[in-house]
């Protein structure tokens, strides 16, 4: 024991603080390096959750019957990619299919009934016309025979009072005399019969224009009463097509079908049920849920992060990236909502779809160590 004391006193005597010296030059040298680091450094710092899911861009559509009524076809299979106007399920319409055709007949026959009641009154409206034109024609005609007669009435008076002096001067006979005065009040008689006719050609043709008003305003009355009936049996017959429209359940949007009620023809749906949902044809986001406090004033639009899949280890497929694409305002059921968008190169080996769940870190900043360790120390303290 002794001997040992003497050599270490021996060491330190023989060593004049080199050693104590080259051990603080070390030290100083390790602190200056942390120091250094704990300044000049950063490290990425994340909020995480647990709390999170691969959605549809979009919301999901509900299938809907929008009658009640029995089922007679369906074409709902789960998964099933459909598109916006297929028919998912049809509800029975046969009465509705049956006052439908009888509609459609009703409304062939009214227009071969419109067509010869038109035809009707054009043949009235040219009658009138014709008979417009005769009368003028006629009335022409009749005028100038008048004329003619009286003409005639005219010659046979003078030659009446020609005969009538001869008859006085002893030159002509009783006879003939008499004949001439006859002759002449015959004339005469035509010529009035020639007036009267003509004086009677326009009545006659006003009474026959009235007639034909009267049978015109028949024409247009039955014209309106079938095209009345044409324009009410095309709104039944389109209430038809639309009742039987609206027992073909179609699809909404473009999708695949997530949830599918089970029917088969002979069940019976009511009115508002749903029969199925369709999630659309859109890219893929993921959503997640922050408390507050790692939200508020931290998270926002542009922020990386990475998404870890439930089932799909991250040392095996890897992670999704993503981007923050919108956080709410307002927190629901003590969460923020937060919204991501997927990079479409990240991951291509794991089968994305609707629903899977997973956890998120998004990146928040990069600080040095040094101010993160003042932050916890503040923290802890209570310095704000």
């Amino acid at each position: 024991m002794a001997t040992s004391f003497h050599r270490v006193t021996q060491t330190l005597r023989q060593d004049n603080g080199r050693l104590s010296g080259l051990g603080l030059l070390a030290g100083s040298a390790l602190v200056c390096a942390w120091i250094f680091w704990a300044f000049h450094t950063t490290v990425t710092r994340y909020e995480t959750t647990d709390t999170a899911r691969v959605e549809v861009n979009g919301s999901a559509y509900p299938v809907q019957a929008g009658i009640s009524g029995q089922v007679v076809a369906t074409n709902l299979v789960l998964g099933k990619t459909v598109h916006a106007g297929d028919v998912l399920a049809e509800l029975d319409s046969e009465s509705q299919r049956l006052e439908l055709r009888e509609a459609q007949i009703k409304l062939a026959t009214i227009e071969p009934q419109l067509s010869v009641l038109r035809a009707q009154m054009s043949a009235q409206k040219k009658g009138g016309t014709g008979e417009r034109n005769v009368l003028a024609f006629s009335t022409e005609e009749a005028q100038a025979k008048y004329r003619e007669a009286e003409a005639q009435a005219a010659l046979a008076e003078q030659q009446a009072d020609r005969a009538a002096k001869l008859r006085a001067d002893g030159l002509l006979s009783e006879a003939d005399a008499q004949q001439a005065i006859a002759e002449a009040k015959s004339r005469k008689a035509a010529a009035e019969d020639l007036r009267v006719a003509i004086a009677r050609l326009e009545p006659e043709l006003q009474v026959r224009e009235s007639d034909r008003g009267v049978k015109l305003n028949e024409i247009a009355a039955g014209i309106a009463e079938l095209e009345a009936g044409k324009a009410r049996t095309q709104a039944g017959i389109q209430r038809l097509e639309y009742e039987i429209e609206r027992r073909r359940i179609r699809a909404a949007v473009d999708g695949r079908l997530s949830d599918c009620a089970v029917l088969r023809p002979g069940s019976h749906v009511t009115e508002g049920e749903r029969i199925g949902v369709i999630l659309p044809s859109e890219s893929l986001r993921v959503v997640a849920e922050f408390p507050p406090a790692l939200a508020f004033g931290k998270l926002r639009a542009g922020q990386p992060a990475r998404v870890k899949l439930k089932g799909f280890p991250w040392m095996q497929y890897g992670a999704l990236h993503a981007k923050v694409s919108r956080v709410a305002g307002e927190i629901r059921d003590g969460k923020v909502r937060v919204e991501l968008a997927l990079v479409s190169s990240s991951a291509p080996r794991i089968p994305l779809q609707h629903g899977l769940p997973g956890s998120v870190e998004i990146q928040v900043e990069r600080i040095s160590p040094a101010a993160l360790l003042l932050r916890s120390a503040g923290q802890f303290l209570g310095v704000q």
